[in-house]
């Protein structure tokens, strides 16, 4: 039994130590979820998918203060700090079972609402306004060209205001010679938009549902070694993790 209460005490500090790296980690994700999003925001109608990002980095502020009270309380010895550290784990176990859990349903939602909403952005291009430089940067970045593909572009007014040409971000990379018309389809990126922005979001969130998973389990360990030391104080003296 003691050893098990050594081996708790050392799985407590460890997990203290780690906070910080878990928390810059949960940082990193959440911020590249948010900038991800950002990026194509033009396309997206509900936000519902950020939440998610905004609960990670809201766990991930709080990971970088609990790890300096996870320590404290492990070195000291201390029953309160030990009971507000075994508290705050679970509020943050809670909310990282939160996340996951939206992420798990918006998962499925995306593909849902991001038709329509790509049909009015693509519309509304005209190579000048907002809606023109998030088309522009969609194309070039997932290297597509239109909604489903490359033909959607001829049901749009600017194909029929510029030559029966799709604009140049649908052209492949580094090829100077390409000018938007349909009839030099090797010069062109012919797939479609939609599926490659769908699946781009949701290996996002997937990425982050793994992180969040991962880290739910090491807090779930860290509550479980709480649990340990505090019901063996109470029947024995306290041992000294250094003793």
């Amino acid at each position: 039994m003691e050893c098990g209460i050594i081996t708790s005490k050392t799985v407590l500090l460890i997990l203290s130590l780690i906070f910080w790296a878990a928390g810059a980690a949960l940082a990193y994700v959440g911020s590249y979820v948010l900038k991800s999003y950002t990026n194509f925001g033009d396309f997206l109608e509900d936000k519902y998918t950020l939440i998610p990002a905004a609960i990670i980095i809201g766990v991930a502020v709080v990971m970088f203060v609990i790890g300096t009270l996870g320590c404290c309380a492990t070195l000291k010895e201390s029953k309160v700090g030990l009971g507000l550290f075994l508290l705050i784990l679970l509020v943050i176990f809670t909310a990282e079972v939160t996340a996951f859990v939206f992420g798990f349903i918006y998962r499925g939602k995306i593909n849902g609402n991001l038709d329509q909403s790509m049909k009015d952005v693509f519309k509304k291009y005209d190579g000048q306004n907002a809606e023109t430089r998030a088309v522009n940067y969609l194309q070039i970045q997932l290297q597509c060209c239109g909604i489903k593909n490359y033909t959607d572009w001829t049901t749009l007014p600017w194909f029929r205001g510029h030559n029966d040409s799709v604009p140049s971000s649908c052209c492949r990379a580094n090829i100077t010679s390409c000018t938007g018309q349909l009839d030099q389809p090797g010069l062109l990126n012919t797939q479609g938009c939609e599926n490659k922005l769908v699946q781009l979001l949701q290996d996002v969130i997937s990425y982050a549902m793994l992180v969040i998973l991962g880290f739910a389990i090491i807090k779930f360990f860290g509550m479980l070694s709480v649990c340990v030391i505090t019901c063996r104080k109470r029947r024995n003296n306290y041992h000294p993790l250094l003793a």
